[in-house]
Parts: C-alpha cells; structure tokens; sequence
C-alpha cells in the first residue's frame, strides 16, 4: 500500500515542500530510504523503527521503501522523522485519515519521544506560503511556530499523542506565541559607563542613526572595547520585520534559546582566530555565519589586523551586497548580512604610536606593516575613522555624569524616523542606492564647494565620496535639517580623514 505526508525543508532560510512516500510489499523486509537523503536521514530507520514499536504500533513486516521528493534536492538533518513515520503507519492502515493538508516536522527519539529541531520558525512561514494548514511540530518548538499568523501549529511530545489527534480521540491545542513580557532581553551596557570619549561617543552616534560602519583605532585601555559594547543600546529597537529575519537567521544556526522573536538586535564579537567559514557561514549543510548571525545588529572585530587576511577580505561582497551566498556543488544559499560592522585596533604593534605620553616602541618598518594587515578596499567600505585618545583625569574624577544610553538614543530613533519618511523604503542612510543619492542628500552652496574641495584635495575614491555624502546626510538629520550644510559635509570629511594619518603617511 502506498501513502503520502508532507514535511518541510530548508535550503537556508527558503523552504520548499517535501513529501514523504512510503510503499509497502510483501517482500523479504527490509527498510530503504531514497531521494538524497544525508547521514541523518538514512539513519532515521533505526530511530523510526523503534519509535513505532515503543509507542504501541507494529512495524510492518514487508518491505519498507520511502521515497523524498523532490528527489533531486538533497534532504538534511533529522527533522523528517515524524513525517517518514506519520506516512508508514498510514500505508500500514494503523493510521487513517487525509493528511494532505498537514504538515510533520520533528526528530523521533527510541522511545517514540519527539525531540526539538533546529529552523521550525522559518518552516512554519514556508508552510504557511505553501498553502499547508497544520503544522505539527515538537513540543518545545511550539512557541517558536506560533509566531507565524495565518497557520495553526501543533506542539507533540510523542508519537501516541499525534496518534491520538489524527484519530481524532484526543484533540491536541495549538500552540500559543510567548507573551511580550516573557521574552528575555536582559539590561544592555550603558553609555553612562564610559567617562569622556565625547567625539568617540559622537562618531557611534552618527553611525548608529545612519547604519554606518565604524573603526575606532588607538592605543590600548582608551576604552574601544567598552564603547562597542554599548553601541546596541542605542539603536532603534527592532520592528517586528526586523525581529521575524533575525529570528529565523538564530533558529537556522540552532542558537535559539527561548521560543518567541528576539528583541535586542544582534551584537557579535568573534575571536581573531576565527576563519573565513565562521564569519560568512558554511559547512557541508551550510549555517550562517557571525556576519549573518549579526543580521540587522552589530559585528564587533575586536584587535582588526589579529584576523587573517582572508577572513577579512572575505566581508567585503556581503558588507556591499547586505547578502551571502554559500556555493556548494548542488546548491547555493543565500544568507541576510545587513550589519554595522564595528572594528577596533592599536595603531601599531606595541599599541602607543602617536600617544601623548608614552613612546612607541616599533619601527617605522613594523607599523607600516601592522597597518597593512588591514586592506584599502576593506578600509574603503568603513564609513568612519575614529581616532579614540586617552582619558584624562578630570573626566574620570569629574561628579558630572555622562549622558545615558535613553538620551542618545532618543536622538538616533528621531534620525531613523527622518529618514524614514523621506524614504520609507530605507531602513537607514547607509542603504540608499546610487539612484537616488542626489535626490535624497541635497547640498546647499557652502557644503558642494566644500564637498568639491575636499574630493579634489583628498583623492576621494567615487565610493569615498558617496559614504561621504551618505554620512553628511546622516548628520543632517541628527539636526533635523533637508538639507545638507557645509558644517555636516565639515564633520562626514572628518570622520574619513583618519586613515590618511596612518596608511598614506
């Protein structure tokens, strides 16, 4: 006898529908798996097999073919247990019913136990996209599918529990989204923290109302650590858009603690040992990577020129494209990387080239080198330089207290909102296409002849000078003004002038 269920699979973040087909012969038994299936999926026999006898059903003693289709898309990870095993005891008439707008997803334990999967959020869209109406999921996904509006899920603890609902003796409850007050976010850094600094703390201002990327270069303990740390507390919160992509980039990668959307945008900090696998994603089922678990929040590369040059130059096509995409023989996957990219580094190998006090103990050979591990086209796409001096005195025994995270940020969401309605399809400053820059980043006189000036003077690349006007923009709506003025172009120079001080001496 032949039956048919569904599940869902996941090509990175894109679903795409899967059926499950199993055919029963009377033949010498036996159990084959066929349609791509990957280590996980084959070993899912033995998993199912006893599922099936510890939950009170008979295994059928025939011969056990299932086939995946598509056939030809390779099928990964053991989230198909449950639909294989729904579709087996369907064609071994010990369960009846039309499935065919049902959907499966979960991991069989021996016990007929259903066990939690990784990327059920992003599943649950794709079914809802794909026209499926139930979804049964594993209990502990439950919350996690129950973000999605217009498709009823169904957490399972075992497999006599479905069997129940299908039959239709004991009807299991849909599952219920988390409560906003029982999603964690625990208190962020403050920026109260951190004494002096001020134009430290002004260029993470800028950066973080337009979007923009950021390198904080100088010597050791002036505190660029401290206020990458703190630069999440005041972005924007996430829209509820924002917190669905970011949510299904952590369910994806098996990081997802609790089970409703997160709420605090991303920080991540990788080790410079880190390789260039682990910053952009991959492996032989590819997962993001810390750029894409960074998504619509902030990748910290402490000590820059430590990471290897590979690594480095391996941001560059995903900080320009927003995307990145893994390339494999039978696949490609294509994971979000809109991030602020947040680098931190000593201006020489000691640490102390150009302190105010302390001397540099490294030859001119040996900083030139330093320096170097960092590439211009990277250099090139981080929009503000950032020289971080030491902290004087007065500042750390100084009673005044320093302006809060709440304060800064009110002042970055006033800018996003600028921004939003001069053009509602931007997320932020950064983003703004080559068409419409002009349109969007108008100059009056003093600021184009100033613009003008500094491009000529410079050597501005033509990306140089459109992260210029993207950043005079930014600054403009931090004052509440259309237009761009000779003071904001003044300061967006400023902030792309630093690396001539150290790369061009």
């Amino acid at each position: 006898m032949f039956c048919s269920t569904r599940s869902i699979g996941l090509l990175g973040l894109e679903p795409f529908l899967i059926s499950a087909e199993a055919d029963l012969t009377r033949a010498i038994p036996s159990f084959d798996i066929v349609g791509l299936p990957d280590a996980a999926v084959r070993e899912s026999r033995d998993r199912i097999r006893s599922a099936i006898k510890n939950s009170g059903f008979d295994f059928p003693e025939r011969k056990v073919v299932v086939n995946l289709a598509p056939a030809g898309t390779k099928k990964a990870g053991a989230s198909l247990d449950l639909a294989i095993c729904v579709a087996l005891l369907q064609a071994a008439g010990q369960l009846e019913g039309d499935f065919s707008s049902m959907a499966f997803v979960g991991e069989l334990s021996l016990g007929g136990e259903i066990r939690p999967v990784h990327g059920v959020l992003p599943m649950a869209l794709g079914a809802k996209q794909l026209g499926i109406a139930s979804l049964f999921v594993p209990y502990e996904n439950g919350a996690e599918g129950a973000v999605v509006q217009g498709i009823t899920v169904y957490p399972v603890k075992n497999l006599a529990e479905l069997a129940e609902h299908l039959r239709g003796t004991h009807t299991l409850s849909p599952a219920q989204p988390l409560p906003e007050g029982e999603l964690p976010s625990g208190p962020l850094p403050d920026f109260a923290e951190v004494k002096g600094q001020r134009a430290a703390k002004r260029g993470l201002e800028v950066a973080a109302a337009g979007g923009h990327n950021l390198l904080m270069i100088g010597p050791p303990g002036t505190g660029k650590s401290m206020l990458a740390k703190r630069l999440p507390s005041i972005l924007p919160p996430l829209s509820y858009e924002e917190s669905v992509e970011v949510t299904q980039v952590y369910s994806v990668g098996g990081l997802l603690t609790s089970g409703g959307l997160l709420r605090q945008r991303p920080f991540r900090a990788p080790h410079h040992t880190v390789s260039p696998a682990g910053l952009t994603g991959g492996g032989s089922s590819p997962k993001p990577g810390e750029i894409s678990l960074a998504h619509r929040g902030v990748l910290f590369l402490d000590e820059l020129p430590e990471f290897s040059r590979q690594a480095m130059e391996a941001l560059r096509q995903p900080l320009e494209d927003g995307v990145v995409t893994i390339s494999r023989a039978n696949a490609r996957i294509t994971y979000p990387s809109q991030v602020m990219l947040v680098g931190a580094m000593n201006p020489c190998p000691c640490g102390y080239y150009g302190h105010p006090t302390r001397p540099c103990t490294c030859s001119p050979a040996a900083v030139t080198r330093y320096l170097s591990r960092v590439s211009g086209p990277l250099l090139s796409r981080i929009d503000l330089h950032i020289e971080v001096q030491p902290v004087e005195y007065e500042a750390f025994s100084s009673p005044t207290p320093e302006e809060s995270s709440r304060e800064i940020q009110k002042r970055v969401i006033a800018a996003r909102e600028f921004q939003r309605l001069r053009n509602p399809s931007i997320l932020c400053n950064a983003q703004i296409p080559p068409s419409l820059l002009r349109q969007s980043c108008p100059l009056d006189d003093g600021a184009d002849r100033l613009l003008k000036a500094a491009f000529e003077r410079m050597g501005l690349s033509g990306r140089a000078y459109e992260r210029i006007l993207k950043m005079a923009r930014t600054i403009a709506d931090l004052d509440r003004s259309e237009v761009i003025r000779a003071p904001h172009i003044s300061e967006a120079v400023q902030y792309r002038s630093l690396d001539r001080k150290y790369w061009n001496r």
